[in-house]
């Protein structure tokens, strides 16, 4: 139907003459009440923001002298984490002279952590060196 007939039926109706695709061809248009477009569009946009869960990324700091259990109980959080969907981001803090260590050393120090978690994981950033350490993400593998 031509532009010019779908402007008429629709003012011949009381009602209005929506572009829905302007993309296609031809464009698609539909004869409604604009007011209840725009309520029908907000109340999509509602359910579709209230579907998605905003994800955080967590920090998880540890040293090169981290005990075993405390390793176990930060893996624990970040078991937890992972189950609730946040990224994590594993530290490991360096001082003084432990910041001159051999790279692989200090890669196996992160690793003792990483094996010790329960939840299926991938590792998003691989290991990194910033200012304070070893730095690696992981997220939860789909």
């Amino acid at each position: 139907m031509s532009i010019k007939d779908a402007l008429e039926l629709a003012q011949k109706e009381g009602l209005d003459l929506i572009e829905i695709s302007p993309n296609s061809v031809p464009p698609i248009g539909k004869i409604m009440d604009f007011g209840k477009y725009q309520y029908e569009m907000a109340k999509k946009l509602k359910k579709a923001k209230a579907g998605t869960k905003a994800t955080e990324t967590k920090s998880i700091q540890v040293k090169i002298g981290t005990g075993g259990h405390d390793l176990e109980l930060k893996s624990k959080t970040a078991s937890k984490w992972l189950k609730e969907g946040h990224r994590i981001k594993i530290e490991l803090f360096l001082s003084g002279r432990a910041k001159y260590m051999d790279e692989k050393f200090l890669r196996e120090r992160l690793d003792r952590l990483l094996h010790l978690i329960t939840e299926e994981y991938k590792i998003s950033d691989p290991y990194k060196r910033g200012p304070k350490g070893l730095i690696t993400t992981i997220e939860r593998a789909k």
